[in-house]
């Protein structure tokens, strides 16, 4: 079975998602990782952001795995676990600039579409889940919250890892990001067609997990 949960950043998909698929005992698939992880790589070798032939070629050459055998999966790049540096502002920002590219998308899509035919049992976050990798999918997500919200989240985030951010300057990114994911040509966010919509704003993680496991289980959370 295949659980896709999409949305925008800072609507908890990561969070919910990884204690829907411990609740489950299914694996977890962290798309928005794979992205991040290329991004990694194209800031270590220099490459420039704006030129989606030299993004295209970093991942072409890049190698993103999972260690399943961690809860969450452990993400290696080239072989170098880099779980602890994929969520930093930094990599955060190079991220949606890799998002955008149709032919890391197209490879990335597939990977995806391999890892949910050998996993099996998987809940799987995304940006397109439901709508392009997994289309089929007998439960489809999609979390919501304002960007004000968002933006909060985040904030305490990088803060609690001790970067220095500023809250306006993380809205920016964030309604920029929105503008960008949802106009892009390829893999656009969007609601997927029979998904069941959450807003997150004013839910703590335990509600939103206990819907969507009540949902999968055949008896929805009140």
């Amino acid at each position: 079975m295949i659980i896709t949960i999409d949305g925008p950043a800072g609507t908890g998909k990561s969070s919910a998602a990884l204690a829907v698929a411990e609740r489950l005992g299914f694996d977890f698939l962290d798309t928005g990782a794979m992205y991040r992880a290329v991004a990694l790589d194209a800031l270590r070798r220099g490459t420039n952001l704006e030129d989606a032939r030299a993004l295209a070629f970093v991942a072409r050459h890049c190698r993103i795995t999972f260690d399943w055998e961690k809860h969450p999966p452990g993400v290696l790049l080239n072989g170098e676990p880099v779980g602890h540096l994929l969520r930093s502002g930094e990599t955060t920002r190079a991220a949606s600039y890799i998002a955008v590219v149709p032919a890391i998308r197209e490879m990335l899509v597939a990977e995806q579409q391999r890892l949910g035919r050998e996993r099996g049992d998987i809940v799987t976050e995304g940006r397109d889940q439901g709508t392009v990798v997994f289309p089929d999918a007998p439960f489809k997500f999609y979390l919501d919250a304002t960007p004000a919200e968002r933006a909060r989240r985040r904030v305490a985030q990088l803060r609690a890892r001790g970067e220095i951010v500023d809250y306006n300057e993380v809205l920016s990114q964030i309604v920029t990001r929105d503008h960008r994911d949802a106009t892009r040509a390829v893999g656009p966010l969007a609601v997927p067609p029979g998904a069941r919509v959450i807003d997150t704003t004013s839910l703590s993680q335990d509600e939103v997990v206990d819907q969507i496991v009540g949902i999968v289980k055949g008896s929805p959370a009140k």
